[in-house]
């Protein structure tokens, strides 16, 4: 893990032709609760954020105690966070789950597609891992049209896996090894 470390290290920002990734600071909390706290955006990947203090929480737990490959997403015409990406590596496997949120406000542009193609990039060329996968509850298939623009392939259906909202849901499973990434490109 620690060579992982390493290169997440040296690639803390990156750049696309519309966007920046770069790690989430507690600064970024107005523009994240700006998304976080609306029922519509957060309906299938998080609890709805409540108030801004709750979003700083969140911000402080996850992004800024481990920041090493977790981005936010910033629209580089107008410098505003408008997103969140994130590879979670496991070395025994190489092998990493990507996971992402976009504010609605920014839906239908491609800038996921765009985010997650860079972050591709970095998993197979600079960490060299041999497989990325994502999930998406069944009931958000644009998520899952998302994984299919990053070149990922359906494996299958995951019933009753996972804890949202007190519900128990289904998620839909999808991957792209190395070599398709590579046969692709």
């Amino acid at each position: 893990m620690e060579s992982y470390q390493h290169v997440l290290a040296e690639h803390q920002t990156i750049r696309t032709e519309r966007l920046i990734l770069r790690p989430l600071t507690l600064a970024d909390a107005r523009d994240i609760f700006e998304y976080a706290s609306d029922d519509d955006n957060t309906k299938f990947v998080f609890d709805t954020h409540p108030d801004i203090d709750y979003t700083r929480k969140q911000i402080a737990e996850y992004f800024v105690a481990t920041p090493l490959g977790k981005y936010g997403i910033i629209l580089s015409e107008m410098g505003k966070l408008i997103g969140t990406i994130d590879l979670r590596i496991d070395p025994a496997t190489k092998s990493c789950c990507m996971g992402y949120a976009l504010n609605k406000a920014f839906w239908g542009n491609g800038y996921m597609t765009e985010a997650g193609l860079a972050l591709l990039d970095l998993a197979f060329n600079k960490l060299e891992l041999e497989r990325v996968f994502a999930t998406h509850d069944v009931c958000n298939p644009a998520s899952g049209k998302v994984m299919q623009r990053l070149g990922m392939t359906y494996e299958g259906t995951l019933r009753k896996s996972r804890l949202a909202k007190n519900v128990l849901v289904d998620d839909a499973y999808y991957s792209i090894l190395k070599e398709e990434y590579i046969t692709e490109k």
